[in-house]
């Protein structure tokens, strides 16, 4: 079972983009893909969550922290067995065996922020099905990255998850399913990942759960304030690797 998600948000410019999404889908992917646990790959183009869920997110909380790269042009997932499959060789440690086309292609990426992830808990949603090809994650997703404002926030915050938001994603019709996944190496504590059949099923059925937000009644509107993300989240994304198959 795939337990620990390597996350790496990153922006490209227009001069060499292709020249890097052909080395990355072609050769990258089947280099880390040939490591001990590593489980499945996934790449993400960014940027695609819609007038209204800006509107929640222009309401939420960012940190201004430095050194934290905004990445919203790319996600690349990678799934593996557990966290550790992503820290025995770690991310430095890989990056100083780098051969020097890997190091010229990943030199090319700009507003970089990683994490690594152990899954805290997931739930299955009514297209679950139409995970693939094999556990890769779905055809399109929202992954949000975040600390919590204060130690006595984390109650509320964990049982809103746990009887509200995660309850949900296993009956939305369109959905995939949902990780609740915890940091292991980076910035954010907490992570959430949601996966969509596809964007216009995420349209349709989350965009207007999510703006409970604005309802000042609604558990979801005391929540949002207390949850502080990476400046790249929440990431919406349509999949670009593996290929999103026609039947989808």
């Amino acid at each position: 079972m795939d337990r620990g998600i390597w996350a790496i948000w990153y922006e490209l410019p227009e001069d060499g983009r292709s020249e890097y999404l052909d080395w990355f889908h072609q050769v990258h992917v089947a280099e880390k893909l040939s490591r001990p646990g590593y489980l499945w790959a996934a790449h993400y183009e960014l940027g695609h969550g819609g007038e209204r869920f800006q509107k929640v997110v222009d309401g939420l909380v960012h940190t201004d922290a430095p050194g934290l790269g905004r990445g919203r042009g790319f996600l690349a997932l990678f799934g593996g067995l557990t966290a550790h499959t992503f820290l025995n060789p770690s991310p430095g440690q890989l990056s100083a065996r780098q051969s020097p086309e890997t190091r010229r292609m990943t030199g090319l990426r700009r507003q970089v922020y990683s994490c690594i992830f152990a899954e805290e808990t997931r739930v299955d949603g009514p297209e679950v099905a139409k995970r693939g090809p094999g556990i890769t994650p779905g055809p399109a997703i929202q992954m949000g990255n975040f600390n919590v404002d204060s130690p006595q926030s984390e109650d509320d915050v964990g049982a809103w998850y746990a009887q509200h938001r995660l309850p949900f994603m296993a009956a939305m019709p369109g959905c995939i399913g949902a990780r609740k996944l915890l940091a292991t190496a980076g910035w954010g504590k907490h992570s959430i990942l949601y996966e969509y059949v596809s964007l216009e099923a995420r349209q349709e059925r989350f965009v207007p759960h999510e703006e409970l937000a604005h309802d000042t009644n609604s558990w979801t509107s005391r929540v949002l304030p207390r949850l502080v993300h990476a400046p790249c989240s929440p990431a919406v994304g349509r999949r670009i690797w593996p290929p999103v198959r026609d039947s989808y």
